[in-house]
């Protein structure tokens, strides 16, 4: 029974890893995508050993982990957290900052990811990076009130704004 569902979560989470990851780093350049994966070191008793996770990105050989810079560690290890929540799924992730790594390109899959599937779960992201704020649904401010020495927090619902305001050039 432990073998079985041990085994049930590692394939399903194994399954969509290969998807996330594709979801993740395709690009018009590589419409494919990169390729992970995970192995299991112990196959009669997979629990009691470890698992391997690889991740090749798009028109890069296979490496160690080690050896991927750090976006591409950041974009692996998010996939992987995704796709064992979709296992198990929690109604709300906290993530913070998990795009200090990533260039611009990669902040926008990111984004991009979170916001087809904001149907599924709730995202906080504590992010210093504007393409964050301008994908969000709303933005959460904290500054220091030095008339009372404390904190103040500001709040912005964006749902309530055009999407595409940038694009209109309607004068």
């Amino acid at each position: 029974k432990r073998h079985d569902a041990f085994m049930a979560c590692f394939q399903h989470v194994s399954q969509e890893l290969r998807s996330i990851y594709q979801d993740m780093t395709k690009s018009s350049k590589h419409p494919l995508g990169g390729n992970a994966y995970l192995s299991l070191d112990d196959t009669e008793e997979p629990y009691l050993g470890g698992i391997k996770y690889n991740a090749m990105p798009p028109m890069k050989r296979f490496r160690d982990m080690e050896q991927l810079s750090g976006g591409e560690k950041t974009v692996a290890a998010l996939a992987f957290l995704f796709s064992i929540h979709s296992f198990r799924p929690a109604p709300f992730f906290v993530m913070d900052e998990v795009d200090a790594a990533l260039d611009n390109v990669n902040v926008k899959k990111v984004c991009n990811y979170i916001k087809q599937r904001s149907h599924e779960f709730q995202c906080i992201v504590i992010s210093l990076k504007d393409i964050f704020y301008e994908q969000a649904d709303s933005l959460v401010g904290i500054c220091r009130d030095a008339g009372t020495n404390s904190s103040r927090t500001l709040t912005l619902d964006l749902s309530q704004f055009d999407e595409d305001v940038e694009g209109d050039d309607q004068s």
